[in-house]
């Protein structure tokens, strides 16, 4: 990956099956497009931010939809409004060297075999009880148990410290959450379509925004 940024913003196309250069082994994969980054701001630590970082977005926003503040920081950089904008970290001399306006490719920043993460917001599943959002295994299901079968049991502590405790796992809205998948590995580079393949699947709808950036941890 180039050292000026530390990763890239895309559109999650969908998933598919690829063999390896041997054609004996086949693997399933996450494409993802990565056309259209644009630099919109470069932010260094020596300015009011405090900090080292840059700023990308890829796909247009209508001129009508998008609020003046939001019309003016895109008009710094001389760049049409995007609708999804993500600020990545990036070393004190990668933020020096970026420049407003850039536009950004995949064979720049990826190759074969690189680990990376992928951030994105994974599916809503609207209201859901505590078996389907926590994996509990429900309730005994002999004779006697009354319509419990799928009940989350006692809340309470008794009279000590006598309240529910935060983090209890109670049904509740589930998904449509931020979520990052790590360690993927880069399995194809499609440069001429700005196609990024890695292998296993990435939270998200298919048509989704997400976030490809260099692995944090790596394999331990």
């Amino acid at each position: 990956m180039s050292k000026a940024y530390t990763g890239l913003l895309g559109r999650k196309v969908g998933m598919t099956q690829i063999y390896n250069s041997d054609n004996d082994q086949m693997s399933g994969v996450t494409v993802v497009d990565v056309t259209g980054n644009v630099v919109t701001a470069v932010k260094v630590a020596a300015s009011k931010d405090g900090y080292n970082a840059i700023q990308l977005g890829i796909d247009d926003k209508k001129a009508k939809r998008t609020p003046r503040a939001e019309a003016g920081h895109f008009a710094k950089c001389d760049v049409k409004a995007k609708k999804f904008v993500r600020e990545l970290r990036a070393s004190a001399a990668a933020a020096a060297a970026a420049t407003p306006g850039a536009t950004l490719n995949a064979a720049d920043f990826f190759k074969v075999g690189q680990l990376v993460d992928v951030v994105g917001t994974s599916k809503g599943r609207g209201f859901a009880g505590v078996m389907k959002r926590h994996n509990f295994r429900g309730f005994i299901r002999s004779h006697g148990t009354h319509e419990y079968f799928r009940h989350g049991g006692s809340i309470g502590t008794r009279l000590t410290p006598g309240m529910v405790l935060k983090g209890k796992k109670m049904p509740g809205h589930m998904g449509a959450a931020r979520t990052t998948i790590q360690n993927l590995k880069v399995v194809r580079i499609d440069a001429e379509r700005g196609l990024v393949f890695v292998k296993g699947g990435v939270p998200g709808p298919n048509g989704g925004y997400v976030m490809i950036r260099a692995a944090v941890k790596g394999k331990r």
